[in-house]
């Protein structure tokens, strides 16, 4: 196998989208598109994936990172001139490179790397990938001889009745000779009506040199379809939907109604885990066997452990343990901790806190701040008051104790070993393990007062 690289066309501007957004950044299942095309590159092994960026470069250096290099093309000349750009890294480099445009973020990594092995394979000098499309409307057409051989790539618009009829389709996706690649860019012409240098073009003069170009094709259209407007965002985003939600089921996992479920692209889903109508699941989030997510409950980059419940609740960027139930109407804010066989109950919010086996906190509190030992019971309407309008301050209640209804704990404070709270206490010093505490004004009655007062 020679040496393989990428080029990833990202610089237009996307003008169809109307948007402030760069196009390429506009996200598919909660991933930018440009960041779906490099995730499927990176697995092939390839020497480099450069990107070329124009119009809001910057954000899409920022989005990538260190995956791949970037050039930038200061003026939109055309897919040629862009092309052209990368020359810096790969020019006079032998092998084969791939030309993959930034706004197809559903072409896989199983089709990029049968595209690059047929075209090795045929010693092409140029390999289109092609694909049959039920409606080829605005398509460049793939006209081929009488021995199935490309002849050349019509466009839409120049073709003759009988070749508008041919339903194989140029998809934008080209396969290389590296050294051929930018000899023949040089040669290259911007005479056309937009002006512009076409990478399409290559291909012509690859024929007059009588190089070989190849086509493969591809059995599935949708992953080919490159995303201009925020209709065919719209249909890219339904079709990664679709491909994602039968990965997760064809691997054990339940998902009730697929059309109303929505799970990232980096969701991991143990078997036997059952997924609710109306859940969404986002970025890293990790869901460990027979746990039930939903309904309408929604995660993000959070790890719910086996057996877990999650019901019409918000997690996001925590951590939550094994056999827990959680909800309804809990929010689990980040850096949550949460151990085995707890209740988070309904209308529970926690937020930056550790909650350790076997603790309730079963309706009706905010815990935030906080650290709660094994054991624990958090009675309805307890309060950790973690904020002092400057600064925040941190609650420890240790293990066993009991925190009895409606108590405001005014941080920083420290809840002993086995203590009670009675209902009602606002406690703002330390209390002794097994003491009781009550931290609430006299009751004072007044006799007969009720009737004056109306």
């Amino acid at each position: 196998m020679s040496n393989r690289y990428a080029i990833v066309l990202a610089a237009g501007k996307g003008t169809r989208m109307k948007s402030k957004l760069y196009k390429v950044l506009h996200p598919v299942l909660g991933k930018p598109m440009v960041q779906h095309v490099v995730d499927q590159l990176k697995p092939l092994g390839l020497e480099d994936i450069i990107t070329v960026v124009g119009f809001g470069a910057e954000k899409v250096q920022e989005q990538l990172g260190d995956t791949a290099q970037f050039v930038v093309q200061e003026e939109q000349l055309g897919t040629g001139h862009a092309v052209q750009q990368a020359e810096k890294y790969l020019g006079g480099k032998q092998g084969t490179t791939i030309v993959v445009c930034g706004d197809t973020p559903l072409l896989t990594e199983e089709t990029i790397q049968a595209a690059l092995d047929h075209h090795e394979s045929e010693q092409a000098a140029v390999t289109i990938l092609t694909a049959v499309a039920d409606d080829p409307t605005g398509y460049g057409r793939i006209v081929r001889d009488d021995s199935g051989q490309v002849n050349k790539i019509v466009e839409h618009k120049d073709a003759t009745p009988a070749e508008q009829a041919i339903q194989e389709i140029n998809t934008g996706t080209f396969c290389f000779d590296n050294e051929m690649l930018f000899a023949a860019l040089q040669q290259v012409s911007n005479d056309n009506s937009q002006g512009e240098y076409y990478l399409p073009d290559v291909i012509q003069i690859a024929q007059e040199q009588k190089q070989k170009v190849a086509a493969f094709l591809t059995d599935n259209f949708d992953e080919t379809i490159g995303v201009n407007d925020r209709v065919a965002l719209a249909k890219a985003e339904v079709l990664m939907k679709k491909r994602v939600n039968e990965h997760h089921m064809r691997n054990g996992v339940t998902i009730i109604d697929p059309a109303n479920t929505y799970i990232g692209v980096d969701v991991e889903i143990a078997a036997d885990v059952v997924i609710e109508p109306g859940t969404v699941l986002k970025g890293n989030t990790k869901v460990e066997a027979d746990a039930i997510i939903g309904p309408h409950s929604e995660v993000n980059d959070s790890h719910i452990g086996e057996g877990t419940v999650v019901r019409h609740s918000l997690a996001n960027e925590s951590y939550i343990g094994k056999r827990v139930q959680i909800g309804p109407f809990a929010h689990i804010r980040p850096a949550a901790d949460i151990g085995n066989d707890v209740k988070i109950g309904n209308f529970v919010e926690i937020k930056k806190a550790k909650v350790d086996n076997n603790s309730k906190v079963s309706h009706l509190s905010y815990i935030g701040d906080a650290e709660i030992g094994s054991g624990v019971n958090v009675g309805c309407g307890t309060i950790t008051v973690n904020y002092d309008g400057k600064n925040k301050f941190k609650t420890f209640i240790e293990d066993d104790a009991f925190i009895g209804c409606n108590a405001n704990l005014i941080a920083p404070v420290r809840i002993g070993k086995g203590a009670l709270i009675a209902a009602g206490s606002t406690i703002h010093e330390d209390v002794p393990g097994n003491a009781l505490s009550i931290g609430r004004a006299k009751q004072v009655n007044k006799e007969e007062y009720a009737k004056k007062y109306k």
